[in-house]
């Protein structure tokens, strides 16, 4: 498991070097998405359910993006889209396109499981932006007033 977690560490941070993020950043990129596989990771051994696993994943990244944000003053993106990175289900929507292309009894699996998976990460970070947004708002109008 900690081959993985390191792995993703390395993936994420390659992929932040391929869409030119500013360096200053890479770090805390990788973290982000290395915390969040490691949730998923734990989560899928103990529910055994990968769109559970997602959705917690999501929540844990989404919320370390924004937190990051906030200190660093960087866009919530920096971290968010190289964050995401491990826990996208490139795997189901390959196997998806395999079956279809083979016309394969399985395409309505595999595309059940992508699906899902898209569903949960779309949910959490929605969920998770939405309660920032109703939340500092509020701090932000009083400093801007004085």
């Amino acid at each position: 498991m900690l081959f993985k977690i390191i792995g993703a560490f390395i993936a994420v941070v390659a992929f932040c070097i391929m869409i030119e993020l500013p360096k200053k950043y890479m770090v805390q990129a990788g973290m982000t998405g290395m915390v969040g596989w490691a949730v998923y990771l734990l989560m899928e051994m103990v529910a055994s359910r990968v769109e559970i696993a997602a959705l917690f994943s999501a929540l844990c990244i989404a919320t370390m993006s924004h937190i990051l944000a906030r200190v660093l003053k960087a866009p919530v993106s920096n971290f968010l889209i190289p964050g995401i990175l491990p826990i996208v289900p490139g795997g189901s929507i390959y196997r998806c396109a395999y079956a279809f292309i083979r016309e394969s009894s399985y395409l309505s699996t595999y595309m059940n499981e992508a699906l899902k998976i898209a569903g949960s990460i779309a949910l959490a970070i929605f969920f998770v932006d939405s309660v920032f947004k109703l939340h500092l708002p509020k701090r932000f109008k009083r400093s801007k007033q004085t």
